[in-house]
């Protein structure tokens, strides 16, 4: 079976002459702070020779055995890497096994036409005849595909970030769900009664035979209480080789992510995200949780999914209030990244920060910004306040503590302060980040990009009175 995803595997990236593995290897490198190895460099510095030189003194079969004997090296290294493949690695049979036991392998797919006018003229032993050329890029392109855990073309490297993620973006995708869905196993249809009636009949079409059971929860937060997954835990009847699969928004792919974690000490999951809100951020990386009184998403695991299926087509049917709670998450990101960004590039961007730190240890904490606040502010609504517009007020709190003009969320969200208790949304926010003495930690926004911070107890309070209304 393929592998989904490059959660604990390198990345190696495979394709012709001329596909750009390269260039793509140093914008994989340089995201994901991975990095890189180029096999024929390391060959050209550990034998202090060129490639050319090989072929012409040793022959291709020896330069082959080489090759593969580096590629093995790299691939036992502990800490993951990008690996920049030779166009003619995979022809070699010695190299599939490394790759399979120990990489996600992309083929960056490029047409002849292109793959020719990059190399054209130069150096390169087998690209010194047009015809040749063409006849080995018709050979090859079986191989690349036999060794590829995802194709992406090239240049694409938000394609190449969503695949190592697994996660595949395409419209119409709900229709494909049946083939999209790993393995062969049975699966339970999760989603909450609102999705259920729009988008379940073709849910359970697309997944044909394989479908096991479905299963209704409460719309939005309702469903993330423990009676609930208490609930579904009872129905389900999947053995280990079955897989949930979560249609809905972030609460629904939260709430189900935990049970298919914690069920039989865990079975795989599809993330179906059918709100702005979940493509973009709450249905990638991974992260599954339930609510507690005393606070959002207290009770979790890290549970990455073995697919994140994206279909924008299913934002259509979200009401005008839905779509704003996602632009909020939208606008997080953007803010993170620095750019204007759509639907696939905040996937995209989110996919390469849950790569590289995947239990939140680190640089995941920067998906926070503006997060501490909207949980305590949530909290203190009983949950009752949508999402997004607790978001949208937590990045304003978030901007003016970074000193920064708070002007692009307030144009976009206009969010309005909440009536709310206000003793009750700061406790909640102690817990939600907890205090370390009199400073607590929070995400903030510098010239260089997003970073974790310490702040005064009494200042991060202030700023959240500011979201509460009198």
């Amino acid at each position: 079976m393929a592998a989904v995803n490059a959660l604990e595997r390198h990345v190696a990236l495979v394709g012709f002459m001329g596909a750009g593995k390269t260039t793509t290897a140093a914008s994989l490198g340089g995201i994901l702070s991975w990095p890189v190895v180029d096999v024929d460099g390391e060959i050209e510095r550990r034998y202090a020779t060129t490639i050319p030189q090989i072929f012409e003194q040793q022959g291709e079969e020896a330069f082959r055995r080489v090759e593969a004997f580096v590629i093995g090296e790299a691939v036992e290294r502990r800490h993951r890497t990008i690996l920049d493949l030779g166009g003619g690695a995979v022809t070699f049979r010695d190299t599939h096994d490394p790759l399979a036991a120990g990489a996600f392998t992309i083929f960056l797919e490029v047409d002849a036409d292109t793959a020719w006018h990059r190399v054209a003229g130069s150096n390169r032993p087998l690209a010194q005849d047009e015809e040749a050329f063409r006849r080995l890029f018709a050979e090859r392109q079986p191989l690349y595909r036999e060794v590829a855990d995802a194709v992406v073309a090239s240049g694409d490297v938000d394609g190449a970030l969503l695949a190592a993620a697994g996660v595949h973006h395409e419209l119409g995708a709900l229709d494909r769900l049946g083939e999209l869905v790993p393995g062969a196993g049975p699966v339970a249809l999760v989603a909450d009664s609102t999705v259920m009636g729009i988008h379940g009949p073709r849910a359970q079409e697309a997944l044909g035979d394989r479908l096991a059971s479905t299963h209704e929860l409460p719309p939005g937060e309702e469903a993330k209480h423990i009676r609930v997954v208490e609930r579904l835990w009872s129905e389900l009847t999947l053995d280990r080789g079955g897989t949930v699969v979560a249609l809905g928004g972030g609460a629904l792919t939260d709430v189900a992510g935990f049970a298919a974690a914690t069920y039989l000490r865990g079975i795989p999951w599809v993330s179906v995200p059918t709100t702005l809100v979940g493509q973009v951020d709450a249905g990638i990386g991974g992260k599954t949780a339930v609510d507690i009184p005393q606070g959002k998403n207290l009770a979790g695991a890290f549970h990455w999914p073995v697919r994140v299926v994206l279909d924008e087509a299913l934002l259509a049917t979200l009401p005008e209030r839905e779509q704003r709670q996602g632009l909020a998450e939208l606008l997080k990101t953007q803010l993170l990244a620095g750019s204007a960004l759509d639907v696939r590039g905040a996937a995209a961007y989110k996919s390469a920060i849950c790569l590289r730190d995947p239990h939140d240890r680190g640089v995941r904490n920067w998906l926070n910004l503006g997060h501490t606040f909207a949980h305590g502010l949530e909290a203190a609504a009983g949950f009752d306040l949508p999402h997004g517009e607790a978001v949208a007020l937590g990045l304003l709190a978030a901007l003016r503590l970074s000193g920064r003009d708070d002007a692009p969320v307030r144009e976009a969200l206009d969010p309005q302060p909440v009536r709310v208790d206000r003793e009750r949304a700061w406790q909640a926010l102690l817990r939600d980040k907890k205090r370390d003495g009199d400073t607590i930690n929070l995400v903030l926004l510098g010239d260089d990009g997003p970073y974790l911070a310490p702040r005064p107890a009494a200042e991060v309070r202030a700023a959240l009175d500011t979201l509460i209304a009198d």
